[in-house]
């Protein structure tokens, strides 16, 4: 369920303000590439993203860097970087800050909702751990692929540790001098775009060829299929008028409309599904094979994570009702849970109908 994004390619994009704009492919894991993105503009110096800050994107950081010297007029150097501009707490994305902070003095940002992401990592990563240990239950998930869950969750994370932020993007008005920034939530909970006159920097909120990862509200606030289609839809009125918008994956959009559409009727398709298949009662684990097949590994997670945020969406909005709710309420510990459609709610046929326009 992980974009590859093959092949990475360097990039150089010119604002209509002049801005000069490199796209630095990095290998954040072993065959999975991200973006950052370097931003010359009058006095600021701007990094966009900084990988995941292992070895291989660090290697990655360091050669783009190269590229950009082979294009420029004068050579730049890490330490020539006035800030760092981060547009999500995962670690794909901001990692790289470890690498970065013995490298230069660049001044840090990130918005508040995923501040303590980066300066408290660990306190966030056992919070983070044990909600989602109890949600995998909930689930369906048996004991030892459970554990392995948890683990693989955990491996991911240790490359970081915690670093201070110098600022916070609501305490500057979500605005960095030529930098103006809109918070939507959804995928993370500070996830946020940049805009720099006609180009936006969408980290993954919006990306080509793929529906950015969802994982419900249940384990961090702020995420959610709910805020993820509320921030869709300001985000496409705040970015009118881009001539192009650069992801933290995948190949770069110029026609913002066309894939929000895309990604709208994606959503749909596994609403219906999921809606569908619950007329009987099932398992988080048993609508994530409906959705997306038998996974093993680290995929199993995220589609558990997907399908999770596809079943709370429709729960919070009276669609759903738990079938084995006196079992809950009589145990102390986590139950696997099972839904199916509420007995409550209109005909099918109405939901049904209420799942197909829920963007309208």
């Amino acid at each position: 369920m992980v974009s590859k994004a093959f092949p990475p390619t360097f990039q150089y994009f010119t604002t209509s303000g002049g801005a000069r704009v490199y796209r630095l492919p990095l290998e954040a894991f072993p065959n999975f590439w991200a973006y950052a993105y370097l931003v010359l503009v009058g006095d600021y110096r701007v990094l966009i993203d900084c990988g995941s800050g292992n070895d291989g994107s660090s290697a990655s950081l360091e050669a783009a860097l190269a590229q950009v010297n082979q294009q420029s007029d004068r050579p730049f150097r890490f330490e020539d970087l006035t800030h760092i501009l981060i547009t999500h707490g995962h670690i794909d994305h901001f990692s790289g800050l470890v690498f970065l902070c013995e490298r230069t003095k660049a001044l840090v940002g990130v918005h508040e909702l995923d501040l303590h992401t980066l300066s408290h990592h660990e306190e966030r990563l056992a919070v983070i751990s044990h909600r989602l240990g109890v949600f995998l239950s909930e689930a369906g998930v048996e004991a030892e692929p459970r554990e392995q869950m948890l683990r693989m969750h955990k491996f991911t994370k240790a490359i970081y540790h915690s670093l201070p932020v110098d600022f916070t993007y609501e305490t500057e008005g979500m605005r960095v001098g030529p930098f103006e920034m809109i918070h939507v939530p959804g995928h993370c909970p500070g996830h946020v775009a940049i805009r720099l006159n006609d180009i936006v920097f969408s980290g993954d909120h919006v990306l080509a060829g793929m529906t950015t990862h969802q994982s419900p509200e249940q384990l961090i606030p702020y995420n959610g299929l709910g805020h993820y289609l509320e921030s869709l839809s300001s985000f496409e009125r705040w970015a009118v008028g881009a001539r192009v918008i650069l992801g933290g994956h995948n190949a770069p959009i110029e026609n913002l409309p066309g894939r929000i559409a895309a990604i709208r009727h994606h959503i749909n398709e596994r609403l219906q599904t999921a809606f569908e298949f619950l007329a009987e009662g099932h398992t988080i684990v048993e609508v994530a094979e409906k959705l997306y097949g038998r996974m093993g590994g680290y995929n199993a997670l995220l589609v558990t994570e997907k399908a999770g945020a596809y079943v709370e969406y429709l729960y919070q909005r009276g669609m759903l009702e738990i079938v084995n709710l006196n079992e809950m309420e009589e145990s102390a510990q986590p139950v696997t849970i099972r839904y199916r459609r509420s007995n409550h709610s209109a005909s099918s046929e109405i939901l049904v109908q209420e799942v197909k326009h829920v963007f309208v």
